[in-house]
């Protein structure tokens, strides 16, 4: 069973390259035949996921998201599973290949993550539901974010293009300058209260389980330097009025916030068991 399983992840993966293939051959050539044949790819991806993903929870009796194998894998299974209810409700041009390329990188790293060993006995000593809902609603979280950096890139492509004035399909393609910077603020809005509840529930449960609370932390400074970015960015679009490349460069900018505090402080944390 172990072996199927492994078996299942590896076929994934596969899917998962030759979906992002398709996607970027469309982008490049607007071919909507390897469209559709990625959106069916990537359908089948979802599922044997869903499949891993469910048997992961049957085997340990718990929501897998207490290590950096566990919490990669069900990032990536939120990313998939936005971007198929998007390109399904929304139809806004190139949104699922650039929020897949991000997840693919993610399902690369989950698949040679040196630390999905880690000891099931330090597993089995953070189980508690307050910690499974803190680093769920972070990753959920992270996953608004993802799309707000993917709705980013798309201005900044469409804004260089209608600069260089070239007029071509993949302008027609794109949505307007105002849709997209307005979707990357809606996700951001969605984004900041929930990695807020995140790092408030995450400090409850530090106090509960272990007594202190380690602000020095890297972790935790730099989940904090997040908050801050991304509230930063919130502040100079509602209060500023700032609108356009300005506030798209400065969201961009917090995501890269994002991406360090995920991989580069998670590794110098010495109170996560859980990184990222």
């Amino acid at each position: 069973m172990e072996m199927s399983l492994t078996r299942i992840n590896e076929l994934t993966i596969i899917f998962y390259a030759i979906c992002v293939l398709l996607y970027f051959i469309d982008f490049l050539d607007h071919n909507r035949k390897a469209k559709n044949v990625a959106f069916w790819l990537l359908s089948i991806v979802w599922l044997l996921q869903t499949i891993f993903l469910f048997k992961h929870m049957y085997d340990t009796g718990r929501f897998p998201v207490l290590n950096v194998f566990e919490g990669l894998y069900f990032y990536t299974w939120v990313l998939v599973t936005l971007s198929l209810v998007l390109n399904k409700f929304l139809h806004t041009e190139f949104i699922v290949f650039f929020t897949n390329v991000i997840g693919f990188i993610m399902m690369t790293l989950h698949t040679f993550a040196p630390s999905q060993y880690v000891s099931a006995a330090v597993s089995s000593q953070l189980v508690s539901e307050l910690l499974f809902i803190h680093i769920t609603i972070a990753i959920l979280s992270y996953g608004a974010f993802s799309l707000s950096f993917v709705f980013s890139i798309l201005y900044l492509i469409q804004h260089n293009l209608l600069k260089k004035k070239k007029w071509g399909k993949r302008l027609l393609r794109l949505e307007d300058l105002s849709k997209l910077d307005y979707m990357s603020y809606v996700l951001n809005v969605i984004g900041v209260p929930m990695l807020l509840l995140s790092l408030i529930l995450g400090s409850i449960w530090a106090y509960i389980k272990l007594g202190m609370f380690f602000w020095y932390d890297a972790k935790v400074l730099g989940s904090f330097l997040v908050m801050v970015a991304y509230s930063f960015y919130l502040y100079i679009r509602l209060v500023k009025g700032i609108r356009g490349k300005t506030v798209i460069l400065i969201n961009i900018a917090s995501f890269l916030v994002l991406l360090i505090n995920l991989f580069l402080f998670g590794s110098l944390s010495r109170f996560h068991f859980w990184n990222p």
